[in-house]
């Protein structure tokens, strides 16, 4: 299947186009991240909502493996609802995740109140990632263009992507999956430490959304910090063509190769 995954009931069926650059036994964690996603936007809500803040814990490493999941209500209210959701592999939960739902609702703001403009190129002039990290499969359904730094180049960076693959079969790429999906390569857009020598994997992502984003496109303008023992952290503005609208922010394991 092109798909990434197949869901049927709580099972999902897990295609090799999930795997990632640290392992090709190990699902990229865009995939799983977009799937809890996408599993949260299908819980009914009391008013019409939208997803507002994901909250990813990768509690281990997600298997290129068929999975089960759970998913259940927390808090449900007229303005929020707060939705849990668990991956689980042969039994043993590998994530676990929380998303929150606000009440979509508009408002007569002050006309001073507009979305940050992008202080960087357009997508459309940016350079294509370099052969070297595309061939990964997950990455390969993803089209990545730097416009200040590259991916897995060292210091801060600006980085447009674009997911090409659909992650459910049979299920569109919602907007605020686009946005997770390219939020986990926070890590990747950002390094201090070169790929090469170091690993840098997140153990976690949160990703806060001021609206839903617009477009394929989604910037990730970013930078890293590392800590003398073992930890670090990447973090991210979110951008669409139309300007800024989120935040992400992952807590990285860092280890000698």
């Amino acid at each position: 299947m092109d798909a990434i995954y197949r869901v049927d009931d709580n099972h999902v069926v897990t295609s090799p186009h999930a795997a990632g650059p640290w392992n090709e036994t190990m699902q990229h964690g865009s995939a799983p991240s977009a799937l809890v996603t996408w599993l949260a936007e299908q819980m009914p809500t009391a008013s019409p909502m939208h997803v507002t803040r994901v909250t990813i814990d990768l509690l281990r490493p997600v298997p290129v493996a068929p999975l089960t999941f759970e998913t259940e209500v927390l808090r449900e209210g007229r303005k929020i609802q707060l939705v849990g959701v668990r991956l689980m592999a042969n039994g043993t939960v590998v994530v676990r995740a929380t998303v929150l739902k606000i009440r979509a609702e508009a408002q007569a703001l002050p006309s001073e109140i507009a979305d940050p403009p992008v202080t960087v190129p357009p997508p459309d002039q940016g350079g294509l990632l370099e052969p070297r990290y595309a061939s990964s499969p997950f990455v390969t359904g993803m089209t990545i263009r730097a416009v200040r730094g590259g991916f897995l180049s060292l210091g801060p960076g600006a980085i447009w992507y674009r997911a090409n693959r659909p992650i459910v079969e049979g299920a569109g790429l919602s907007q605020v999956m686009r946005a997770v999906i390219a939020a986990d390569f926070s890590n990747g857009s950002s390094p201090v430490l070169s790929f090469d020598d170091w690993t840098f994997l997140n153990a976690d992502l949160t990703v806060s959304l001021s609206r839903p984003p617009v477009g394929d496109w989604i910037l990730l303008d970013g930078e890293s910090w590392i800590g003398p023992d073992g930890a670090g952290l990447a973090a991210s503005k979110l951008a669409d063509i139309n300007g800024y609208f989120g935040r992400a922010v992952q807590s990285l394991v860092i280890e000698k190769r």
